[in-house]
């Protein structure tokens, strides 16, 4: 069994005792300080850790799983009871009586393609009918209760489980309920998610429950790239041996999570130190009181971890970098971010307490092989530091990342025309009833939605449905008391009408035709319009742009505002008109998409004044494209018209519609309206 590693290749899976060490990672010093600071206290709401491919993101989390103390339990439940503290609600209990053991925590893994069942546990509905039992089956969150949950990709689940876990995450229990039926269990946890934001955003109120987020990525120092590399060989090379050299700081880091463990009841949260947790928040204006209660949360567990019993200004200001950056976020294209002068003006203006030192009278971090060692909050004033408003760098098995150059160049006459400000589209759906991902788009068949019908199944099963296949058969199945006889044959699950995500792909012209400022402005403005319903949709955007001689994919299909809003602002313009080019390559990403995802159902929307100066002829192109719903924005402009737009609209089946009419609407509410092809037989097929 192997799975990809940080690198990009596959790492074998090592025994629980052959981790890779997480205190041999090499930087990443908000990170660390973030899981310890969860695993302290993890009431603090968990981590989300924000960064690109490569960066170890994943073998830190795993490696904070050895670190943690070890959990008594009440031998034989399922649930991980406290013997000291058993739940009186456990599906095992009462516990009493009940022998006690000592396991290590866990660290238990949500897989992205999961399901509802999978992560919550299941109910046996057929036994609760016919014999009137609650037999439940746990599922990872139960499984995780007093562990480690870990979810890489977490931008990448379902909604519908991205709210079943945070809520569980909040309230510290998990409920089953199908039908009337209803099971309860603890499940506390320490919640770990991992995502990469090309990939795609996690909605606003969803990135609000993670407690801390940090944003790191690869170093760009050659010597730490090279000590992450060399370790990262060591390790491959003996796991055992490489675990045995970084023991001892291992046992450190343990003895120093258990000890702080024992010092945060009484830590003090002192009225000043409140009071400027209380001001910080307000200064950044951020939604709601959870910030408040995370950062006070959050600087408790970071004086406990530095040995202090009472919180300083140094906790506050740590705390405030970890866990409001994220709740900043007012647009999607927004970064998360933080002003770390303004932090410290506001630290400063309601400081009214001595000076402390900023480590404390906590124990010293010991160093370990190779410049190892524990966490510090304290400022990094080299040339190098990471600034707490930019992704720290670092690695521990060999990740990489993707390196990059800025700085402005000369004016060019192709340089890119700004967008129009952005403005709320209106609702538009793809004829038909699809299958594809959830979303708030167009009409699907979907697990969570209004229920509509009745199939044979167990899944979501509906009551009603499963009592009238079974009332025909009582007499025949020897039926003598009040209970009902149900076979499995008589299940019946419910059949839901509710929303799917859609693909929109954009095929834009950039030639010199198109050239003029305004009217791509205009273009943009609309496409970049489009961006963020699709964010708030859960819908997919492409975008190709055709040029010179060729085209080219701008945008892969992708449910990432920030990274579309970032191609799309650097569109250059200018040319010849190369159509035909502009229409295959649409073509073969549809193709390809098909192929990735037959359930996600296209929309195309091309935007040209139909001209085609270089390349051949653009029917045969546009007969490719037939089966797809079309939309054509026609951009030719001046007092005569030659109707190119339109004729391509015809061959398309298009919805033809002037650009000038989107300027005083919106692009979205264009696209409401689109006509289908006479025979879209694949089109029928998605429905």
């Amino acid at each position: 069994m192997s799975r990809p590693a940080a690198d990009g290749g596959t790492t074998p899976r090592t025994p629980h005792t052959h981790r890779y060490p997480f205190s041999a990672v090499v930087g990443m010093t908000d990170l660390k300080l973030a899981l310890l600071v969860n695993a302290v206290s993890p009431g603090v709401g968990g981590v989300l850790v924000r960064g690109e491919k490569g960066t170890a993101k994943s073998t830190i989390v795993r490696a904070l799983a050895g670190l943690l103390p070890p959990v008594r339990v009440v031998d034989g439940c399922r649930f991980s009871c406290d013997p000291d503290a058993p739940d009186p609600g456990c599906p095992d209990g009462p516990h009493t009586g009940h022998d006690a053991r000592r396991r290590p925590a866990r660290l238990v893994e949500l897989p992205v393609g999961a399901s509802e069942d999978r992560l919550t546990g299941s109910l046996d509905i057929e036994r609760a009918l016919t014999e009137g039992v609650k037999a439940f089956e746990p599922g990872l969150l139960a499984a995780a209760h007093r562990g480690v949950l870990y979810v890489d990709e977490v931008n990448l689940l379902h909604d519908h489980l991205v709210d079943l876990l945070l809520d569980a995450a909040a309230m510290g229990e998990s409920y089953v309920e199908r039908e009337g039926v209803s099971v309860r269990h603890a499940a506390r946890f320490l919640l770990v998610g991992t995502m990469n934001p090309e990939e795609g955003e996690l909605r606003p109120q969803l990135l609000d429950r993670f407690g801390l987020t940090v944003e790191v990525a690869a170093t760009r120092d050659p010597d730490e790239r090279a000590e992450v590399v060399r370790r990262r060989l060591r390790f491959e090379e003996s796991p055992a041996a490489f675990a045995a050299a970084w023991a001892d700081e291992e046992a450190a880091l343990a003895a120093r999570i258990a000890a702080a463990r024992d010092r945060l009841p009484g830590v003090e949260l002192t009225d000043a130190a409140l009071r400027q947790i209380t001001a910080v928040c307000a200064a950044f204006e951020v939604d709601g009181l959870r910030a408040d209660l995370v950062t006070a949360r959050a600087a408790i567990a970071l004086a406990a971890w530095h040995g202090r019993t009472a919180v300083s200004t140094e906790d506050v200001r740590t705390a405030a970098r970890l866990a409001l950056p994220h709740r900043r976020r007012r647009d999607p294209f927004d970064a998360p971010g933080l002003d770390t002068r303004k932090l410290d003006e506001v630290l400063d203006e309601h400081d009214d307490r001595p000076p402390e030192p900023p480590d404390g009278d906590g124990p010293p971090p010991p160093g370990g092989p190779g410049g190892g060692g524990l966490p510090d909050t304290s400022p990094d004033t080299s040339p190098d530091a990471p600034s707490p408003e930019t992704p720290e760098a670092g690695g521990a098995d060999g990740g990489s990342g993707a390196g990059g150059s800025g700085g402005a160049g000369p004016r060019r006459e192709d340089e890119p025309a700004p967008a129009d400000a952005a403005y709320r589209p209106r609702l538009f759906t793809v004829p038909g009833t699809g299958t594809g991902a959830p979303g708030r788009r167009s009409k699907a068949r979907s697990p969570h939605g209004r229920v509509s019908g009745a199939r044979p199944g167990s899944r979501g099963l509906h009551l009603t449905a499963t009592l009238r296949a079974a009332a025909p058969y009582q007499r025949a199945r020897g039926r003598t008391g009040p209970g009902l006889v149900v076979a499995a044959e008589d299940l019946r699950e419910a059949v839901r009408d509710g929303r799917e995500g859609n693909l929109v792909l954009f095929v834009v012209d950039a030639s010199g035709s198109m050239a003029a400022r305004q009217r791509m402005r205009a273009v943009k403005g609309a496409v970049l319009s489009l961006l963020l319903d699709a964010y708030q949709r859960r819908d997919k955007v492409g975008l190709i742009t055709f040029r010179g001689r060729d085209a080219t994919l701008v945008l892969p299909p992708t449910s990432s505002v920030e990274a579309g809003a970032r191609r799309l602002e650097r569109l250059p313009t200018g040319g010849r008109t190369p159509l035909t080019a502009g229409l295959l390559r649409a073509a073969e990403v549809l193709r390809v998409e098909r192929l990735r995802d037959p359930s996600r159902r296209p929309l195309l929307v091309v935007v040209t004044d139909g001209r085609a100066t270089h390349g051949p002829d653009p029917a045969a192109a546009a007969a490719r494209l037939g089966d797809v719903a079309s939309v054509v924005v026609d951009c030719e402009s001046g007092p005569v018209r030659l109707g190119l737009a339109a004729e391509l609209g015809g061959r398309l089946g298009a919805e033809v519609v002037r650009l000038e009419h989107l300027a005083a609407g919106s692009l979205a509410g264009v696209v409401r309206g689109a006509r289908t092809a006479p025979d879209r037989s694949a089109w029928r097929r998605g429905a």
